[in-house]
């Protein structure tokens, strides 16, 4: 650039103790600012190539350490695959303890209540007593008129809920109704109600079992079997497709009775459902 100046200034003194023309001075002029634009076009030109470089280097960097993260994240992918897969599996067989306690529970609470029957008819049947000198009852020998005896209606418990356990569910609705008949007020009443419900359910006849529920709640209202009854009511919706009041009555037993067992399954039955429980 510099240079440039120079032969302009060259030939302006030139120029002017006449040695060249007016138009030749001229001439020169353009060429010379000709040369300042290209000299200027190629050094905008370098320093374009240059920021190309530039962002061409600061590009190829940032792709290698792309590159990089993606490379460690794949090797990752194996791991968090085999966490993820043993998670699942812990969680399944939880789930699996879980119903497998639960079924325990259910054959604890039968058992309970059979023994419970049991001594109840034990404490209500009459101890024979022997008169000293007289032959006891069974040596008897006088001929008597045989009659039927009453049924008692702890066996009639007892032989409903055998039924029940071994699936005759007709045979135990059947025996656990004439229980009722006859004993309204007996304290497993609420239990010979409760396992109707239980046994309509089996069936699948939820409807039915849905009124038997709702029965054995607003007789028995203090009963241990209310929780069972609501959750199975809740159960019986959602079998039907009504799954708006089953989720419901699946909270309501979380509510309502936070710390019974009813509760823990009415939980993880919200949570199949989609439901966030507390």
């Amino acid at each position: 650039m510099k240079a440039l100046r120079s032969i302009a200034v060259a030939c302006a003194a030139l120029a002017a103790s006449g040695c060249i023309s007016t138009s030749d001075f001229e001439a020169v002029q353009n060429q010379v600012a000709e040369l300042q634009q290209e000299l200027s076009n190629v050094k905008r030109t370098t320093s374009s190539k240059e920021d190309v470089q530039n962002v061409n280097t600061r590009v190829a960097e940032q792709t290698e350490t792309l590159l990089k993260s993606n490379a460690s994240l794949m090797a990752k992918v194996p791991e968090l695959e085999e966490r993820i897969q043993s998670t699942q599996g812990t969680i399944e067989q939880s789930n699996y303890r879980l119903e497998q306690l639960s079924q325990q529970l259910v054959r604890l609470q039968r058992d309970i209540e059979d023994l419970r029957a049991r001594i109840a008819a034990l404490q209500a049947a009459p101890a024979p007593v022997a008169t000293p000198g007289q032959p006891s009852s069974s040596e008897l020998t006088v001929p008597s008129t045989p009659t039927a005896p009453a049924a008692d209606p702890m066996q009639t418990y007892q032989a409903a809920l055998r039924d029940y356990q071994r699936a005759n569910y007709d045979l135990a609705i059947e025996g656990f109704r004439e229980f009722l008949e006859t004993s309204a007020n007996s304290e497993l009443a609420d239990n010979a109600a409760y396992w109707i419900g239980e046994s309509l359910f089996s069936q699948k006849k939820y409807r039915e079992a849905i009124e038997q529920f709702d029965s054995v709640v607003s007789k028995y209202p203090k009963s241990d079997k209310v929780p069972g009854a609501l959750l199975k009511k809740g159960y019986a919706y959602i079998s039907i497709g009504e799954r708006a009041p089953g989720i419901v009555q699946l909270q309501y037993v979380v509510h309502e009775h936070p710390k019974s067992q009813e509760a823990s399954l009415a939980r993880q039955k919200l949570r199949q459902l989609g439901v966030e429980t507390q």
